[in-house]
């Protein structure tokens, strides 16, 4: 938009309001003819960002009608990561019945490149108690990384299947073994082979989502 175009559609709304451009100036931390100066002499060329947002919320405009420029390229093409019907339980464990898809979350997929995961491989399931505190809570979402079931030496947090139960936990290689770790001290570590038949590791925890309260 042209410095023309922007300085009508600040006065225009300035004297909607009953504004001075010297009150604004104020308002903006300015001297008084900070904006007569704009308007008049078109110095400064064109309102900053932070003076747009202000003049924008003040005055009840769009910042593109302060000269806010036009988003570039077309819009992001969102990746679809399905939601699991089911919780993995950071506790004694749940039960996996049924592993339906429902309602997900749309991702940016340069989000999904910058973890290094494939969307076709993710899924999104809620933890369930207390034994992954302080780490994950009850009723955190968590992105799970299906394509992602090896442990290596690093270990890390896997959603998995244990003794028919669904749960989450902290998996470490130790020897020829694995420790499954409860990051709650409360919890006791329990030790399986990789090849236990009890033992169902469904993918590696790559995110958790915690609604504030």
């Amino acid at each position: 938009m042209d410095h023309a175009r922007v300085c009508a559609n600040l006065t225009d709304m300035a004297a909607r309001r009953g504004e001075s451009l010297a009150a604004l100036s104020r308002l903006l931390g300015r001297n008084e003819a900070y904006l007569q100066q704009f308007v008049k002499r078109g110095s400064p060329r064109a309102l900053g960002e932070r003076e747009r947002r202000i003049l924008s919320d003040y005055l009840g405009m769009s910042e593109h009608d302060l000269g806010a420029p036009d988003a570039a390229g077309p819009p992001t093409r969102l990746v679809y990561v399905p939601r699991i019907d089911a919780v993995a339980s950071a506790g004694p464990g749940g039960v996996l019945a049924d592993d339906r898809a429902i309602l997900g979350e749309a991702i940016d997929p340069a989000l999904l490149r910058q973890w290094g995961v494939r969307p076709a491989e993710l899924s999104i399931i809620t933890a369930q108690g207390e034994s992954m505190l302080p780490t994950i809570a009850d009723g955190d979402d968590m992105l799970v990384d299906r394509g992602d079931q090896r442990v290596g030496a690093r270990g890390g947090i896997y959603v998995l299947r244990l003794q028919g139960l669904l749960v989450v936990k902290r998996l470490m290689t130790r020897g020829g073994s694995i420790d499954v770790i409860s990051d709650n001290p409360a919890f006791p570590i329990i030790t399986v082979t990789p090849d236990d038949a009890a033992l169902d590791v469904i993918g590696r925890v790559v995110r958790i989502t915690r609604l504030l309260k």
